[in-house]
């Protein structure tokens, strides 16, 4: 069941990974069908050696309906997201470091570059500290999105949304480079912000951006 859903699982999985998003078996990629199905990664597994039966599937209410092993252990997080943003259709959780340190020293990345704003949809917001593998994990991602695709965990990771997996692919990759100039610029001096009207073409542009088919 989902087989293509499950490769594109694992390829963005490697993906991340390839990025330095994530190191070992860390962080999570799931997706949610039209009927409600969760398609998510298992719980501290490698990703090269993935296969796409190693890929579980959960309902809506977040129980195994396909799939052997455990899943993420955050999948209580990820259930309550799916339930509360009707929008969202993918998640991506990582532990990416220059997008985690930026939420130590202030209680958001701002709005300083055009990429950031392609793909997250402007500045993205720092939610409190809460526990890994927790329900609270999901009520302050929910509560601190504000609209964007992206939130930082504070002393944790990010995470990532998307009407699309590539939506979420997308705003963790970019959302990583943008933090590295951020931090970059911090230590060298005061950095310079984008207008409001600057974020909103930036977000528009990226609306037309690649290859229709």
């Amino acid at each position: 069941m989902y087989e293509e859903d499950k490769k594109a699982i694992i390829k963005a999985a490697l993906e991340i990974k390839e990025y330095g998003l994530i190191q070992m078996s860390g962080g999570n990629v799931s997706v949610r069908k039209p009927n409600g199905d969760i398609i998510v990664t298992p719980s501290g597994m490698p990703y090269e050696p993935m296969q796409p039966e190693d890929v579980l599937v959960l309902n809506k209410a977040g129980e195994v309906i396909e799939g052997t092993l455990r899943p993420s252990v955050d999948t209580i997080a990820l259930v309550y997201i799916y339930d509360h943003l009707s929008e969202v259709n993918a998640i991506i959780h990582t532990h990416q470091p220059y997008a985690t340190a930026a939420g130590l020293i202030d209680d958001k990345l701002p709005a300083c570059c055009t990429t950031l704003c392609n793909v997250t949809l402007g500045e993205v917001s720092v939610a409190p500290y809460s526990n890994p593998a927790s329900l609270n994990m999901g009520i302050q991602t929910v509560e601190y999105l504000n609209g964007k695709r992206a939130v930082i965990l504070k002393h944790h990771g990010v995470v990532t949304v998307g009407g699309t997996l590539k939506e979420a692919l997308y705003a963790a990759v970019y959302m990583e480079d943008a933090a590295k100039c951020y931090l970059t610029a911090k230590a060298a001096g005061e950095v310079a912000m984008m207008t409001d009207d600057e974020v909103f073409q930036a977000v528009e542009v990226f609306k037309d951006y690649g290859q229709k088919h």
